[in-house]
């Protein structure tokens, strides 16, 4: 039961460092609702700080054309509001207002709505318009991001390997460690140039436009890429300086761990555990959590390259990163159930949100892993227990210990590690014993390179699920967002099209309720013809029953208000999903009646 308690901890534990993207909570004016005089300015609210750019906000009036605007501001200096300011003089109909901003945690997030003034009006403006996401520089971006994390863990866990583990011939690391820091250096540049057009939506000719790399460096993503390509820098001059060492002091171990802790920090700082809840903690776990995970998997890369790459291997650097794995899958489960509890906010999140479902395929790949992991250790196990059944008749041989007649007998049992309790007898020149240990260090040195290979292939999927899930609304933002307001692009009232059809002529009706809940709603109804635009019928009728309660027909008394029927008298006083009747008289004798089904909720 322990066991399995900690396999699901630890896969919640691997789910990235998660708290929230922004998620828009209100606009103002509504979506979707109607005004009797123009606005003065539109301002949305946020569930986080959000960055604004030079292109938040576009605002379309019904022809399609682009309103002019001031640039984009925090309302009232409050960071989690973005807003603009209209001209005096809009006229009236439907207006179009698409946005775009940054979100606390690095993630650019958009959307659209729409308001109108004096009444409804069709318009050739999509709700979709926004800045176009460029879909080549998103994929650029993100893969750089997938680089980004592979080499940190492979630079930082191998060096750490290095440093703690010991390996008799520690050159053989030397290239892995260049390909790292090489490696983080060009993902981190290439972040840095991109990051641009990535917030903006844009091409990528836009990220060398002069202006891009400033705009970058005022936001706090571009300067913890900035900071990061300085602490890659540093990493390098204390990497020559240390060149050649087999040993180091304090000083050098502890100013490598700073430069881990910076480079951790370059993360932490700009994703998802700067913004939501408990920040401080937040991003010390995330800091822990990233250095834990490069210090296994960077670890495990090293190592099976040391199995590949270096004939006198013996069994104590091995037993030593076991250990150390030990060690850092501890911190792994530690700050993992925190991060998971930030990022999920409930259990239905796992299978209500797509971070929660992302989050159970990260569960098969952990369990895996972790499979393969008790595998390593196991012939991990079986090389200590031959390499101490090799050593002991050397340490006899110098005389450490011998019989009256030199012939020495040496037991071991299953906690030398060989799990089968022989005895190996030494005839008194050890040959006999040399040969079978020398065997079996190879079988077993075959073996657990084997493990390591598949865990460091199954480590590599892991870290690329986890880079989606940076990528993914978390499930604690998801819910907020649902229970505060509905999402920009889907209005805020319920609305409902019908079409009808009466003799040869047709067209539809779109009827909003605001808000769509139980107690006093307004109504808009618009007529619309066949070819889409506005249309005049000489009467329009509304009726609402609900059948289960026995309730209705409750005639809604809309009132031809010059351009579309409303009112604001109407009142649904149960939730449930009530039968609207729409009737349409076109004429003096021909009508229509159609129904449909409108759920009403508390």
């Amino acid at each position: 039961m322990l066991l399995g308690s900690l396999l699901v901890l630890l896969l919640l534990g691997t789910a990235g460092t998660a708290s929230a993207h922004a998620a828009l909570e209100s606009t103002d004016p509504a979506d979707g609702s109607v005004l009797k005089s123009a606005p003065r300015t539109v301002t949305l609210t946020f569930s986080e700080s959000v960055a604004l750019l030079d292109d938040s906000f576009r605002v379309y009036d019904p022809d399609n054309r682009r309103v002019k605007t001031s640039s984009a501001y925090h309302a009232k200096d409050v960071g989690d509001t973005a807003s603009v300011t209209l001209p005096a003089k809009l006229g009236t109909g439907t207006f179009t207002v698409a946005w775009r901003v940054v979100s606390a945690d690095s993630h650019p997030v958009s959307g659209a709505f729409t308001f109108s003034i004096g009444k409804p009006s069709a318009t050739t403006t999509p709700i979709t318009t926004a800045p176009t996401e460029d879909p080549l520089t998103a994929s650029l971006y993100d893969i750089a991001r997938y680089f980004a994390y592979i080499a940190a863990a492979l630079l930082i866990g191998t060096a750490t390997f290095v440093a703690l583990c010991r390996p008799p011939n520690p050159s053989v690391l030397n290239k892995p460690i260049r390909l790292g820091w090489w490696t983080l250096l060009a993902a981190t540049v290439v972040l840095l140039i991109l990051r641009a057009p990535y917030e903006a939506g844009t091409g990528l000719a836009t990220a060398f436009e002069p202006s891009a790399i400033p705009k970058t460096l005022t936001s706090r993503p571009g300067l913890a890429l900035a900071a990061r390509v300085l602490l890659i820098a540093a990493t390098a001059f204390f990497l020559l300086r240390l060149r050649g060492r087999e040993r180091f002091g304090r000083v050098a171990l502890g100013t490598g761990a700073l430069l881990a802790v910076g480079l951790a920090l370059t993360w932490a700082s700009a994703e998802h555990a700067s913004a939501g809840i408990q920040v401080p903690v937040a991003m010390t776990s995330a800091v822990l959590h990233l250095l834990a995970m490069s210090v296994w998997l960077g670890g495990l890369t090293a190592l099976l390259t040391v199995l590949y790459r270096s004939s006198d291997l013996d069994a104590a650097p091995v037993a030593r990163f076991s250990r150390l794995a030990f060690a850092s899958v501890t911190v792994l489960v530690v700050t993992g159930v925190y991060q998971s509890w930030r990022g999920l906010g409930s259990w239905n999140a796992l299978t209500g949100t797509s971070y929660g479902r992302i989050l159970l395929v990260k569960l098969g790949a952990v369990v895996l892993l972790l499979a393969v992991a008790g595998w390593s250790r196991q012939w991990t196990g079986r090389m200590v227990g031959a390499d101490v059944r090799l050593r002991v008749p050397e340490l006899v041989r110098a005389g450490v210990a011998t019989g009256a007649d030199g012939a020495v007998t040496v037991s071991t049992g299953a906690g030398a590690g060989a799990g089968d309790g022989e005895g190996v007898s030494n005839p008194g020149d050890g040959s006999q014993e040399q040969d079978r240990g020398d065997g079996s260090q190879d079988r077993y040195r075959r073996g657990l390179r084997r493990s390591v290979l598949f865990e460091v292939g199954v480590g590599v999927v892991v870290l690329v699920i986890t880079t989606l899930l940076t990528n993914t609304l978390p499930g604690r933002a998801a819910a907020d967002a649902q229970q505060t307001a509905t999402p920009a692009g889907i209005p805020a009232a319920s609305v409902t099209t019908v079409p009808f059809r009466v003799g040869n002529a047709g067209g539809k009706v779109q009827i909003t309720l605001d808000p769509g809940r139980v107690g006093l709603n307004s109504v808009e109804a618009v007529v619309y013809g066949p070819d889409g635009g506005f249309a005049t019928v000489p009467e329009l009728r509304l009726s609402f029953t609900l059948a289960a309660q026995k309730i209705g027909p409750l005639d809604a008394n809309i009132k031809d208000e010059g351009g579309y029927w409303g009112t604001n008298s109407l009142n649904l006083p149960i939730a449930g999903t009530w039968t609207m009747k729409v009737t349409v008289r076109t004429t003096d004798v021909d009508q229509v009646s159609v129904e449909r089904q409108v759920r009403i909720v508390r």
